[in-house]
């Protein structure tokens, strides 16, 4: 089901606690949400959907990826960025990684681990940091 935008700071600023098995149907509203947006966004988190989870779904090469709890191990080569995002309106400067690994759980909540570059590492980088609260 799509959600509504949140685009409350305060509410958004707010780290995200660790997801659960019984947050699955967060996980696809969040999935919905974004499928709907696809003309002018590249990923969710699930604070965006009004949901404090560790929850984030994203485009990648043609399909859609969902992580739950997904935290960066590793980063490498830094680059400035300018941002835009649903909830905030305009774009912002921020500092990314061109390649990342990421440790995350799939929808079975088993633990992965998975390197991006480029564009999908900068999307990651994006939500994972609306998971931590952390506004761009």
């Amino acid at each position: 089901m799509e959600r509504p935008i949140v685009k409350d700071p305060i509410f958004l600023a707010r780290p995200s606690v660790p997801a659960t098995p019984e947050d699955l149907p967060v996980a696809r509203d969040l999935l919905d949400t974004l499928i709907a947006h696809r003309e002018g966004c590249v990923g969710m988190a699930a604070n965006m959907i009004g949901e404090g989870k560790r929850i984030i779904v994203f485009v990648c090469e043609s399909s859609y990826v969902t992580m739950f709890n997904p935290e960066i191990l590793r980063r490498e080569g830094p680059f400035e960025a300018e941002e835009g995002c649903l909830s905030l309106s305009g774009t912002r400067k921020t500092r990314r990684w061109r390649s990342i690994k990421v440790r995350y759980q799939n929808e079975r909540f088993q633990t992965r681990l998975k390197s991006y570059t480029g564009w999908t590492a900068q999307i990651i980088q994006h939500e994972i940091d609306h998971l931590s609260g952390i506004l761009i």
